[in-house]
Formats: structure tokens, C-alpha cells, sequence
């Protein structure tokens, strides 16, 4: 049975169910169904579902042009999950967030599994892409799928295949990057390649779904335990009158051996800020203490705390207290030139500013008004950027670099900029480096 799913995968015959349509399941939808395939999207939120359907886009980087034409070859988006039934693979892009005790959240993956299961049949692949800890797949939806007396291998298949977007990166397309590829048996990856391999150039086989599952940690810790120790250094740096960034520009021309890393406010994405936790938590299950881990996490975590700090300062040196001044953050998506809003640095930046009593806006060219989150709501809209509206506020915080702000506009016209991403190297008396 599966050399006849794997032939309908290399045929283009096979119908392609995306299982949530946000920033990883909408662009894969796009690319199988640019390639020939009969894609359905299955999302829970009518909005999405109502946009797609209508040839709208709801993520910037993603243009309204491709959604039409996907919608011209065949794409159709539902919130209908009978219609899993007519798909020949599942593909489950849905959030792994952390809970209030920055403990794994998995939810909307076991929920959505469960979902699914009145529907799934023999002959079909189940592919897991969120991020999450090792042995989820095995763990969690394995003895889902046989509890409905498909055995997995046999007659069903499991892999994992963990999602590596990069928002707004212009480098890198959804089928330009290599994608890794566990499964449950070796007829189960079997499978998974064949399904990735018509709409992915390059596919990374591993052993196991576990493999899989701790490949995509390492990638995403080895980014937080390195900007870590990048925001550490910073904060030594400057106590030493020393400017980090150009210390890093400098380290980069060696040519061998080292990585640059760039400090900033705080981690942000869906990914760096919440996978070291998921391994983290874990290990604890075997008795280990991931120290390194954690010890990055407290101080990529302590970052908004300070800038804050550098804020103060900055105003008490203005003899103005942080307490009743108005304060424009820059930037508000968690890293430059996307939209998203996911566990940006920003948003924490703004809530401790509001508990400290700081009258807060914030401009960004790609947010316009504030969404709405799981966890954070405020009732703001981007702020325009010009000479009048920077004079009216004590202070600003550079906490994201867009290309799109006018630097030196800022720079003229700002009372006092705290920059946390090393926009101004000029030293100036109303310039903090945070």
C-alpha cells in the first residue's frame, strides 16, 4: 500500500490537505498547489477560510496574487474537517505555544489530531511540521491514529517534518529550503519523502521521527544560546564604554570559526524564544538539567527588563520620571520587515511600560493597528512618523529596525532614542544604546 501512495505523490494524483493556515501551512498550500496538486486547507477560523476563498492575504510577505492563482488551480480553504477524508495526506501546521508556566502547550496539536481522526482511512499520511519535543509523534499521535484500528506502517502512515520558514526572508522560498523528514517505519518515511519530494528540492532523511523532532530544537536553540551570549556581552560592552556592534562587525571578517550573532531587545518569532523550553522540559523526564539552555533563556527573558532600565536612565538624565511620560515604541512585529507579532520583545516592552504608568504608542509601517493576540490586547494604532508626531513624545525605543523608518528623520527630531538594534553608531547626547 504504500508504493501506490507513493506513486500518487509522484504523480501529482494525490490530494493535499493543509491542516492550519497561518505563517508555515498557507505558504505550503501555495506551492503544492502551484506544482499541479488538488490542495485543501482546513483552518478553524472563518476569517482566514472567508480570505483565502476570496483571493485575500492576511500576511504581507504573502501576496494576494499567489492566493488567486492557487484559487484558480484548485486551492480551496474550509473549516469543514469532513473533508479530511478526501485528502491523501494531512499535513498539521498548527502553534506549539508554552503555557502561563513555560511548560509545552500541546493542544492545538492533540485537539486537531482528534479532530481529524473520524476521518482519517487506510492509505493516508499523516505528517506532524510544529515544533515540539522529542518523542511527540511516537508519544501523542501514534496511539491516536490506532486507537481507530488503522495500524501505522501497515496500512497508515506518521512522519514528522519539522516547518523552517523565515518570514520577510527574501533568500529563501518555501521550496528552496532543505526539509528534514522522519518517519514512525521505514514505510512511513517512505512515504514522507515521496510527499515532500514533487514540492521541496531537497529532502534531509533521518532515522527517526524523534531525530526529526530534535534536529529542528538544535537549529532554534543554537540561535538562542548564541544571541544569548551576544546580549550578554552587550551588557558588559557597555559598561565598558564599548560599542558591541562594532565589536561583532569586526569579529564577522574572520573567515573561519565564528558566527555573527546581533543583540536587540529581546527573542521574538514563534520559534527561538519557545523551543529550548520544550526540550528543556523534557530532559527533566530523564533526570538532566539543560543549565546551558536556561541560562540563555534568563537572559535572553531579562532583555526588555533592560531597556527599560536604559529608558530611565535616559529620562532621569532629562530630569523626567519614567512614571507619566509619553513614550513612541518603533517597530512592534519581533524582527524587521515582516508583520508578525508572535512573542515579539516589543509587546513585553509596552506592557511593563504601561504597568510603570508610561503613556505608550507605537509606529510601524507594517502593523497598523495592533492585533489581536492569545495574550496581549491593546487599543493603539501605528502612529505616523513625522518631525511633529516624534516632538510630542519624551522618548522613542528603537526596539525593530524596519527598513522603512527614515533614521535620520528620527534622529533629528526625537527628544531621546533608546536604540536597541545599533541604528545610530554616531555618538550623541540624546542616542542611548540599549
Amino acid at each position: 500500500m504504500h508504493n501506490q501512495l507513493a506513486n500518487k505523490f509522484k504523480a501529482k494524483q494525490a490530494v493535499i490537505g493543509i491542516v492550519g493556515l497561518g505563517y508555515v501551512g498557507l505558504p505550503l498550500a501555495i506551492r503544492y498547489s502551484s506544482i499541479g496538486f488538488k490542495v485543501i486547507g482546513l483552518d478553524i477560523d472563518e476569517d482566514k477560510v472567508r480570505k483565502i476563498n476570496s483571493g485575500e492575504s492576511y500576511i504581507e510577505h504573502i501576496c494576494a496574487s499567489k492566493i488567486t492563482s492557487s484559487i484558480e488551480q484548485g486551492l480551496e480553504a474550509t473549516t469543514d474537517f469532513t473533508k479530511a477524508s478526501d485528502c491523501d495526506a494531512l499535513i498539521l501546521c498548527v502553534p506549539t505555544p508554552l503555557n502561563k508556566y513555560r511548560e509545552p502547550d500541546l493542544s492545538y496539536v492533540t485537539n486537531t489530531t482528534d479532530a481529524l481522526l473520524p476521518y482519517l482511512r487506510k492509505g493516508q499520511v499523516l505528517s506532524l511540521e510544529s515544533t515540539t519535543y522529542p518523542g511527540t509523534t511516537e508519544e501523542e499521535l501514534l496511539p491516536r491514529i490506532e486507537s481507530t484500528g488503522l495500524i501505522v506502517g501497515e496500512n497508515v502512515y506518521l512522519v514528522y517534518s519539522p516547518e523552517r520558514e523565515d518570514p520577510g526572508n527574501p533568500d529563501f522560498e518555501t521550496n528552496t529550503i532543505p526539509k528534514v523528514c522522519g518517519g514512525h517505519t521505514a514505510h512511513c518515511l517512505a512515504v514522507g519523502i515521496a510527499l515532500y519530494s514533487p514540492a521541496i528540492d531537497k529532502i534531509v532523511p533521518v532515522s527517526s521521527t524523534k531525530v526529526a523532532e530534535m534536529t529542528k530544537l538544535l537549529e532554534n536553540i543554537h540561535r538562542a544560546v548564541n544571541i544569548g551570549l551576544v546580549n550578554e556581552m552587550k551588557i558588559v560592552a557597555d559598561k565598558m564604554g564599548i560599542d558591541i556592534f562594532e565589536v561583532i562587525d569586526a569579529a564577522a571578517t574572520k573567515p573561519f570559526g565564528f558566527t555573527p550573532y546581533y543583540p536587540g531587545p529581546g527573542l521574538g518569532g514563534h520559534c527561538i524564544p519557545i523551543d529550548p523550553f520544550y526540550l528543556t522540559w523534557k530532559a527533566r523526564e530523564y533526570g538532566i538539567s539543560t543549565r546551558f539552555i536556561e541560562l540563555s533563556g534568563e537572559v535572553n527573558q531579562a532583555m526588555p527588563a533592560y531597556v527599560i532600565e536604559k529608558l530611565t536612565a535616559g529620562l532621569n538624565d532629562s530630569e523626567k520620571s519614567l512614571k507619566g511620560s509619553n513614550v513612541l515604541i518603533l517597530g512592534i512585529a519581533y524582527k524587521k520587515n515582516v508583520d508578525d507579532m508572535r512573542e515579539s520583545p516589543s509587546v513585553e516592552i509596552m506592557e511593563l511600560l504601561v504597568e510603570k504608568g508610561v503613556k505608550i504608542a507605537y509606529s510601524d509601517p507594517h502593523v497598523a493597528v495592533f492585533p489581536k493576540m492569545r495574550e496581549h490586547s491593546f487599543d493603539l494604532s501605528s502612529e505616523p512618523l513625522t518631525q511633529e508626531n516624534l516632538a510630542r513624545f519624551d522618548a522613542v525605543v528603537l526596539a525593530t529596525d524596519h527598513s522603512a523608518f527614515d533614521y535620520e528623520l528620527i534622529r533629528q527630531h526625537a527628544k531621546l532614542i533608546v536604540d536597541t538594534r545599533g541604528k545610530y553608531r554616531q555618538a550623541e547626547q540624546h542616542i542611548i544604546k540599549a
